[in-house]
């Protein structure tokens, strides 16, 4: 198969277009060809004319481990053009940046998970681009999650930069199909392009992944496949005070705490809902973070595996997973400090656990002695099946 990159280059009747124009890319360091040429240098070197590059959240170059920190504009030293971030004193082009091209190009690996800012970006550059009469072309590639669908649709009044638009966390489309679903969405009137991926399936092996590509890291904390299925889920993590594994070698596959038995959190889990832990392994673990919270001590947790054998890609639910992991310690320790009440992403006034989740409603969940299962799933199964049922007509593969 062909990410839309490999197509673009391959392919001098889809580059025709572009020729005479002036070209900007928006990537990181994931923006790679099938023979891991960065996509930068790959189409400086096909002669279109690259007159400046964008780098999202984490940077063109994936060097800013945490969230809220912040990447410069600078000159790019191979190519001598301008790189303006999208994640430092602006979070949207400016008119100056927008003034440097005439079409861009987004090659962004997304890992299929509406908090992943990535997806935020692709809207405030169609929004620009609509703005500034730009072109907007998106090589697309695959989403690693696959096809899923979960969680709460995100409310009105909580967009945020981690909250695009009224979507569930786990979105189940390919970046390139979500700027079909942003342009009717919001109504814009924009040239948008997509370079289509051939001979993508992504219910085939892999499940959204294909098994003969190399998985690089699109952030610092995105490190294998396993991470972008279970973070849908884990993300929520970034609310609390619970450690999820930042300073060790698997972030976002992990969770965990000084203060909490990770034996009778799995066991409680394991009362609570067993069918919410189909499809993937738990495994008790202990860990000491190098860095970020509870940092040097030793914490006590679970390992989602959501790969191996064991491994059931239509089962597994992250979300309802991670949820239930946060009402196990609810009801194990009910005083517990859980929810971290710190600015996320820029928002002010809110909990980032409410400000990931789109609303309270998760939160409202796990801090009800006497919800169920039942009254989290169904009201999430709605959310779920208005839109399976709305993103099926954008769907390209």
């Amino acid at each position: 198969m062909n990410f839309g990159i490999d197509r673009l280059l391959a392919d001098p009747a889809l580059r025709a277009p572009l020729e005479g124009r002036r070209i900007a890319l928006l990537a990181h360091p994931a923006s790679v060809t099938a023979d891991l040429t960065h996509s930068l240098d790959a189409l400086v070197a096909t002669g279109l004319n690259v007159t400046a590059a964008f780098g999202p959240q984490h940077g063109l170059r994936g060097d800013k481990q945490d969230n809220m920190m912040e990447s410069p504009d600078f000159t790019d030293p191979v190519h001598g053009i301008p790189v303006f971030s999208l994640y430092g004193e602006v979070r949207r082009p400016t008119g100056q940046s927008m003034g440097t091209f005439d079409t861009i190009l987004i090659d962004l690996q997304d890992v299929g998970c509406r908090i992943y800012t990535f997806i935020t970006t692709l809207l405030y550059v169609l929004e620009a681009a609509a703005e500034h009469g730009k072109s907007v072309w998106v090589l697309d590639r695959p989403n690693p999650a696959g096809r899923p669908v979960e969680g709460l649709t995100l409310l009105p009044g909580w967009e945020s930069f981690v909250g695009a638009g009224p979507m569930p966390m786990r979105h189940g489309l390919t970046l390139g199909e979500l700027g079909h679903w942003f342009i009717d969405h919001y109504n814009l009137d924009v040239d948008y392009r997509v370079i289509a991926m051939e001979g993508y399936d992504p219910d085939g092996p892999g499940f959204g992944w294909p098994t003969d590509r190399i998985w690089i890291n699109p952030s610092p904390n995105a490190a294998n496949v396993n991470m972008a299925r279970a973070y849908a889920g884990t993300v929520m993590l970034e609310g609390t005070t619970l450690s999820e594994g930042r300073g060790t070698t698997r972030p976002l596959e992990l969770f965990g705490a000084p203060d909490i038995d990770a034996r009778a959190v799995h066991a409680e889990m394991r009362r609570i809902a067993p069918h919410w832990l189909d499809g993937c392994t738990l495994r008790e673990i202990s860990f000491e973070p190098t860095f970020h919270k509870h940092v040097e001590q030793l914490c006590h947790g679970l390992h989602i595996h959501a790969e191996g054998a064991a491994y059931d890609h239509d089962a597994f639910r992250p979300w309802r997973v991670q949820a239930l992991g946060f009402r196990a310690i609810r009801n194990l320790y009910p005083d517990y400090d859980l929810w971290r009440d710190f600015p996320y992403e820029y928002e002010f006034g809110k909990l980032a656990i409410d400000v990931i989740n789109g609303g309270p409603g998760l939160r409202t969940w796990v801090d009800d002695p006497a919800a169920t299962p039942e009254s989290l799933d169904t009201p999430t199964r709605h959310d779920e099946q208005n839109w399976s049922d709305s993103r099926r007509k954008y769907l390209l593969y």
